[in-house]
């Protein structure tokens, strides 16, 4: 295939226009977080199979009409591996396709020096889009925004050229999305939304109103891991593939730009298909997808409460995450997916912060702010047994 002159914009793919940027972008991205031995160490060194993972993932990409790809520097190997084949295997050619890529350093000078590394990284002069990696909590919002900070710095970098638009990722709580949102330092955000989790409508309508461009992170597998799901999820959404309807769900919204297919991306290639026209807004045939899955959750008495008056519990339990996966696996059979999320909780971290519900942390639960008519114990006990797997001492 000649990458020089091949056409990008195939029919099939569809294209919108990303806020402000005014760039017109794939309303798929290509991700790339999960290169094989993508987290191994050295960043820098690519094993034969990782190189040839990524080649036929960004090829099929290409062909399939996709003209964005995102990385990021805390991807391990994914910045280092795109250079490679992007510049010397492929030798695309740069105006051809867009590239975002995202760094979380704390102070201008380390931040200037982080993007000077991704641009050697990745072998090209300027990047499309750049946003701050992780604006999670408050804290970190006020460090990246501080005056004469990372925020402050990249600003800077993009009056040089070195950078064209700059935003921010979060998988941060709502309200810290919205503040990020209004301090007008943004042109875009790369934030989760999906069927499954529409606790950020909130955060997109703002950002339409800002006329930010709208980016969705891991709709299929932080989404519901839709890509290998159970036989009910499957029949609620024929005749389409949860992939395909749950995108058409995102895409619904005309605010919602492009949604990210991370790896393994070559097999959610093949249900492209299904996904276009993407209606906005839904379609009838969509619609009744639609209702039959929001009757699923008539089916368990406490699906409907989502715990969200009690984020920051004392106990420092996730409590409306463990209910989400509580209503997932009592109303589609999630039970692959609870296990996957369950599991991945951070007691010291910002990216997927929640305590183990011990007996400990279960007295410390302020049940105070919980509908009487809701036993939050029993539930968080429930899900805690359904779901979670002791890591296995090495």
């Amino acid at each position: 295939m000649d990458f020089k002159s091949v056409s990008f914009y195939r029919p099939k793919m569809e294209y919108r226009r990303f806020g402000k940027t005014e760039k017109k972008v794939s309303v798929i991205t290509l991700g790339g977080m999960r290169f094989k031995h993508g987290w191994e160490e050295p960043r820098h060194e690519i094993p034969k199979d990782t190189l040839d993972q990524c080649r036929e993932t960004v090829e099929r990409a290409f062909q399939q009409g996709i003209n964005l790809i995102e990385t990021a520097y805390g991807y391990g190997k994914s910045e280092t591996v795109y250079g490679i084949v992007l510049n010397d295997v492929l030798k695309v050619e740069r105006e051809s396709y867009l590239l975002m890529t995202k760094g979380n350093a704390t102070t201008a000078v380390a931040m200037r020096e982080m993007v000077m590394e991704q641009l050697a990284t990745l072998k090209t002069d300027y990047f499309d889009f750049y946003a701050w990696h992780g604006i999670n909590t408050m804290e970190l919002l006020e460090t990246a925004c501080a005056p004469d900070g990372p925020i402050a710095e990249l600003l800077k970098m993009r009056k040089e050229g070195l950078i064209k638009h700059i935003g921010f990722s979060t998988h941060g709580p709502l309200d810290v999305i919205l503040k990020a949102i209004e301090t007008d330092l943004f042109e875009f955000v790369n934030l989760h939304y999906y069927y499954f989790f529409q606790r950020n409508k909130a955060a997109i309508d703002l950002a339409q109103s800002k006329d930010m461009g709208v980016f969705i992170i891991s709709p299929n597998d932080k989404g519901g891991r839709l890509y290998t799901p159970p036989q009910k999820l499957i029949d609620l959404t024929a005749p389409l593939h949860p992939v395909q309807w749950n995108a058409r769900f995102c895409l619904s919204h005309s605010a919602v730009h492009t949604l990210t297919f991370g790896l393994p991306a070559t097999a959610s290639f093949d249900l492209l298909d299904g996904i276009f026209p993407a209606p906005a807004p839904f379609a009838p045939n969509d619609e009744e997808i639609k209702r039959r899955m929001d009757d699923q959750r008539a089916l368990d008495p406490y699906a409907d409460y989502e715990g969200y008056d009690m984020l920051n519990d004392p106990s420092g339990l996730n409590i409306p995450e463990i209910l989400r996966f509580r209503m997932l696996l009592k109303c589609y059979d999630m039970r692959d997916f609870g296990i996957y999320r369950y599991n991945m909780f951070q007691e010291k971290g910002h990216w997927f912060p929640g305590h183990i519900p011990t007996a400990e942390n279960l007295q410390k639960v302020d049940i105070s702010r919980c509908p009487k008519n809701v036993p939050i114990i029993e539930l968080i006990e429930e899900t805690h047994r359904e779901l979670y797997k002791p890591k296995e001492k090495k």
